[in-house]
């Protein structure tokens, strides 16, 4: 089955036939990431925690006190998404990271609950490699050899330098450079508490990686993006840094 994407950058306009569909709270509130520029510019209605409002469409990922629900409520009401959107093939639905955002999911776990959905469908770029067969392949193992040489690169050259490492990864580095993540990222959320964060947790263990200081705020953001499309954490990078493990795309992991 084919699928279509979008590159997750923020937009605030879609066509007239395209609705909106972001992540809510049960409360309606859509105070907070995509919910927010459903509300400011997309017809979201504050009280309205699922369906269809003006051009948007909500899909329900908190409680009513903000606390995410389970993958499993997410996934029921994704099905009965699933249901509305072959009833209205005219329409097309421009999906957001819903459930991946303020509710805190791994992509590993949103995605591929729309699988087999129409294809009246854009879905976000980071769902693809969960969707499909052999797009995988961007996403090699990270290796001490490989992250040593990535961020040395990028500490003591330019990103064209980056660009001109060999071989299996630089699908990988095309696709971490064209990534929007400080101080906010492509939803607009601000990143800068936990790139600070990584900074404290990192710098202590590897200080020789925020040499020099003024890249500490960019080398952090870096970081931030291998953990969230790799799904780890601070004590992963810096025991791959140390040459202690190996981590693996969240697909290829048993």
């Amino acid at each position: 089955m084919r699928y279509q994407y979008h590159d997750e950058h923020i937009i605030k306009s879609l066509p007239e036939n395209h609705i909106f569909v972001f992540g809510s709270d049960l409360a309606g509130r859509h105070e907070e990431g995509g919910a927010r520029i459903a509300q400011q510019h997309f017809g979201a209605v504050k009280g309205v925690s699922r369906g269809w409002m003006g051009q948007s469409f909500a899909i329900p990922t908190l409680d009513r006190s903000l606390a995410p629900l389970s993958c499993e409520e997410i996934a029921s009401y994704i099905d009965d998404f699933k249901i509305y959107t072959q009833n209205h093939l005219s329409t097309m639905y421009f999906i957001t990271a819903l459930g991946c955002g303020v509710a805190g999911n791994p992509v590993s776990k949103i995605a591929p609950l729309f699988k087999g959905i129409s294809n009246n469908v854009i879905l976000p770029e980071s769902f693809q490699v969960f969707l499909e067969e052999n797009i995988q392949t961007i996403y090699p193992p990270l290796t001490q050899s490989f992250i040593h040489q990535f961020f040395i690169q990028y500490k003591e050259e330019t990103e064209k330098n980056l660009l001109e490492i060999d071989g299996i990864y630089k699908p990988l580095i095309n696709k971490i450079l064209d990534e929007d993540i400080f101080p906010t990222d492509r939803y607009g959320r601000n990143r800068t508490y936990e790139i600070d964060d990584i900074t404290y947790q990192v710098k202590s263990k590897i200080p020789e990686l925020y040499s020099p200081e003024n890249k500490e705020q960019w080398i952090s953001s870096l970081i931030l993006i291998f953990m969230e499309i790799y799904e780890f954490n601070e004590k992963d990078f810096i025991d791959l840094w140390k040459g202690k493990k190996i981590l693996k795309h969240p697909i290829d992991r048993s």
